[in-house]
């Protein structure tokens, strides 16, 4: 960006009014906004700096046009140097302890993701920077197996797909995430993956293989059957028709599968809950979960800035619900209650996936994986057994 067409600034505190004035220009998020064009098929609307900049730079028209001579925002993919590929996590409220990401970013785009804040991490934008810098470890199949041979692993299951989507668009032809599955798969260790991507389909060679030793299951999140609500929200996942496609494919080759309402987002997407329970379970899944939407750090703003340009009519009702939910704040964190929620809004949904789920039968029996099967790889150097 040109000396013309920026301004250097100690980076602002991002404050949104409490209501909405009614019409978009009272807001001074979308002042901010990246042109359309430039962002055209992503899902953030603006690039702000991430919050532990001491600066930011915000584009300003200066008369001259330069603001048109900027480039429209272009994926680019990076090296992620990490010497570790296993993540640890010591929170109550989640299914596991460990975890892989082989991406960092994701060019999925939705505007909702709440691991956009780690990108901050790495001086780029939660915004746009999410969604079009990545980073790959492209030696992550080499660290796991070498983590998973050193002395004093115990296996646990590893989830996947938890932060960032290991089947993201990349993934078709990096294929780090198949080649995390064929460590996995000759070690016998556990493994269950979170995605919204059909292309996991690619990979029912391995995992039908590893689920019949009860070593893998797969959970694919369906937000809305709406396919402008999940174009717009989600704009570069996989369609709706698609991840209940493939839905079926997984259920059909022997894998245990998992249909996530993630997230349920009151006055925009709560309505379709039994819909999508209904339609997962057509698909020959078995079981289901929901998590409420989540609004950390920058992902507020970016929520509220993408609200306001495609929902402008719903920005009061689904903010004010949210906050009936969230104990009068945006956000709760609280362990035990980020993931569901609270109060009469947040009991009401909880009811209805529990009511939906009794009468489609779901959630009667939970897959279960095994370490029992798990066989340390063998490292370099170590001699071979005798017996």
């Amino acid at each position: 960006m040109s000396p013309a067409s920026s301004h250097a600034l100690k980076h602002p505190t991002v404050t949104a009014p409490s209501e909405p004035a009614g019409a978009p220009s009272d807001f001074p998020e979308l002042a901010v906004a990246i042109d359309r064009q430039r962002r055209r098929g992503r899902g953030a609307q603006s690039n702000a700096s991430g919050r532990f900049e001491a600066e930011a730079r915000v584009a300003f028209d200066d008369g001259w046009q330069s603001l048109e001579e900027l480039p429209p925002f272009k994926t680019t993919v990076g090296i992620d140097t990490s010497r570790k590929v296993i993540t640890r996590n010591e929170s109550p409220d989640i299914g596991f302890d460990r975890s892989i990401n082989p991406y960092r970013g994701c060019e999925h785009g939705c505007v909702y993701c709440f691991a956009r804040p780690t990108h901050a991490y790495l001086g780029l934008s939660p915004g746009l920077d999410f969604e079009s810098k990545l980073f790959v470890k492209p030696e992550a199949p080499a660290l796991l197996e070498k983590e998973l041979a050193a002395p004093g692993y115990e296996p646990r299951m590893i989830a996947i797909g938890t932060n960032t989507d290991p089947y993201q668009p990349i993934e078709r032809e990096r294929k780090i995430m198949r080649g995390i599955l064929e460590v996995l798969e000759r070690a016998g260790h556990p493994v269950g993956i979170v995605t919204k991507s059909a292309l996991v389909t690619r990979d029912i060679d391995i995992l039908a293989r590893m689920a019949k030793r009860n070593l893998a299951k797969v959970g694919i999140s369906v937000t809305s059957l709406d396919p402008k609500l999940a174009r717009t929200m989600e704009p570069r996942a996989s369609t709706p028709p698609k991840r209940l496609e493939a839905l079926k494919q997984l259920s059909e080759a022997g894998i245990p599968t998992t249909v996530m309402v993630a997230p349920v987002i009151p006055a925009l997407n709560d309505s379709e809950i039994e819909r999508i329970l209904d339609a997962a379970a057509h698909a020959g899944v078995k079981e289901a979960s929901y998590v409420l939407l989540r609004l950390p750090l920058e992902v507020r703003d970016l929520f509220r800035e993408w609200l306001m340009a495609n929902y402008p009519d719903r920005y009061r009702h689904v903010f004010t619900l949210i906050r009936d939910m969230r104990g009068g704040r945006d956000y709760d964190a609280k362990w035990g209650e980020r993931m569901k929620g609270t109060g009469p809004m947040a009991w009401t949904i909880g009811r209805r996936f529990e009511i939906a789920c009794d009468r489609l039968g779901l959630n009667k029996r939970r897959s279960k994986l095994t370490t029992d099967h798990f066989a340390k790889p063998k490292r370099n150097g170590d001699q071979l057994s005798l017996f």
